[in-house]
């Protein structure tokens, strides 16, 4: 049985579709780490928790790392990948609540509304002292415009303000959906903003990226927020830009330190709170279960659809290569026993139908017998033409004559066994008139209407007379053109 040991408090029910999956969960969050993680086959995360290339080393039975929300700065990555262990996190689960709370620290931080309520608490009445701007009309630049960027550009737009977003990894036709303006680098955010928020990535390119240069280049009385990573801002730059007035206000959710007791709380310009962006009871719930499900699956040998450090497989070739996923893994493992030493290289040579590319594989599925209609695929019925029949949609030339061809083979057919009539000449098929559709439509109905002449005559044939005898014309009407004439 696989053991998975919880080292931060996640949601009760992830550890009950743990527990409910047949695996042995152990909550601890107290023991020495490094004494304990070698006894686990998979471990559960957040942010607290540093797991450092010299854990993971020691962790000689871990197969996965679950990461119950969003950033992986964390966790060692290249270690994990080293020792073929699957790292995965949660990234849809706190979107909301992060995007939620950094417009809750751009509001307060626009009003002081913190230090109007702690004035007021001491019993100060400070109405003067706490006035301040207002955000419609004010322009939010956006640095990273992932999941929780677009989101707080969504709701910063409702509040009427103008945003300007930087981000290389977002392709334009984005920017354009959501109504941001998209600038080519960062000092394009900073000339252009009132108001800024941060959403990067902690990376080696993005760490301390917010120093005293990029504070220069910013507009003066420029207001800060951040609710992404501590590290992403030197903290003693942005002290002296606050008190110098360059950065009119700070409004701060995490630190690069935490828990933080440093200079900027002295400050009455800044606005803090501790890391509670994500810390609401849904996000809470939705991390949990999400990164629970992860981590069973890849204990369970299936597709773990968050992994950060191995190829997701996309939906439309999960139904061709899903059945392989746990032979595929049980190959590995084989391959591993049976290799001596390090693997450097894999060579894979697929046969049968794995050797199709994707699209071969979707054009097959696509393709029906010869002689079936094609399918709307969103009605599953069959897709409409347009001909002289009153049908409306795509037009069907050719399928337009031949249905007026049998139709007229059908009226031919009736008229000759009903009377025997070797009058009804056989006409040469219709071909489309250049007009199009309406002067086909314009022959067929005067066609129709000399067969109903011609039906008339031959009832009126076959009618008898006052006498007992067949008058061939009594009561039959004048056919066109014909030269007929009616005999009394």
């Amino acid at each position: 049985m696989s053991k998975i040991l919880v080292r931060e408090p996640i949601a009760e029910a992830g550890i009950r579709l743990l527990r409910d999956r047949g695996f042995e969960v152990e909550v601890d969050g107290d023991s020495n780490l490094a004494d304990t993680i070698g006894g686990y086959d998979a471990i559960i995360v957040r942010s607290a928790t540093k797991l450092t290339g010299d854990l993971i080393e020691r962790a000689d039975r871990l197969k996965v790392i679950g990461r119950a929300g969003v950033g992986i700065d964390n966790v060692d990555v290249e270690a994990a990948t080293r020792r073929g262990i699957i790292v995965a996190n949660a990234p849809e689960s706190t979107v909301v609540s992060a995007a939620e709370h950094t417009v809750g620290l751009l509001v307060a931080l626009a009003r002081n509304i913190p230090q109007a309520h702690a004035a007021l608490k001491q019993g100060r009445w400070e109405r003067k002292t706490y006035g301040g701007v207002e955000l419609a009309g004010k322009t939010l630049g956006v640095l990273g415009f992932g999941r929780i960027g677009q989101q707080v550009a969504r709701r910063a737009a409702g509040l009427g303000m103008h945003v300007v977003a930087y981000d290389p990894f977002v392709s334009p036709e984005r920017f354009r959906e959501l109504g941001v303006e998209r600038v080519e680098d960062e000092d394009g955010v900073y000339e252009a903003a009132d108001f800024i928020t941060l959403h990067l990535p902690l990376t080696d390119e993005t760490r301390a990226s917010i120093d005293a240069k990029a504070f220069a280049r910013m507009r003066d009385g420029v207001r800060i927020v951040n609710a992404a990573r501590g590290e992403l801002v030197d903290e003693a730059a942005l002290l002296e830009a606050l008190r110098s007035g360059k950065v009119a206000g700070a409004a701060l959710d995490v630190f690069s330190e935490e828990p933080y007791t440093g200079p900027l709380l002295e400050l009455d310009n800044v606005v803090v709170t501790p890391h509670l962006a994500a810390s609401t009871e849904e996000a809470q719930d939705r991390a949990g279960v999400i990164i629970a499900e992860q981590v069973a699956a890849a204990l369970e040998g299936g597709l773990v659809s968050n992994a950060v450090n191995i190829p997701v497989i996309g939906a439309e070739d999960l139904e061709v290569l899903g059945p392989y996923i746990p032979l595929a893994a049980k190959l590995g493992r084989l391959v591993m026993e049976l290799a001596e030493g390090r693997v450097e290289e894999l060579r894979l040579r697929p046969a049968g139908q794995l050797r199709q590319r994707p699209r071969d594989r979707r054009r097959a599925r696509r393709r029906r017998p010869r002689g079936t209609q094609p399918l709307d695929t969103r009605l599953h019925q069959p897709r409409p033409g347009r001909g002289g029949f009153g049908r409306r949609g795509p037009s069907r030339r050719g399928h337009d004559d031949r249905e007026r061809e049998q139709a007229l083979a059908r009226q031919r057919t009736r008229l000759r066994a009903r009377h025997g009539v070797g009058a009804v000449a056989r006409r040469a098929p219709l071909r489309r008139h250049p007009g199009g559709d309406r002067q086909g439509r314009d022959a067929v109905r005067r066609l129709g209407r000399q067969h109903r002449e011609h039906d008339g005559l031959a009832h009126a044939a076959r009618r008898p007379g006052p006498d007992g005898a067949v008058d061939r014309f009594a009561g039959a009407p004048r056919a066109r053109g014909a030269g007929a004439r009616r005999v009394r």
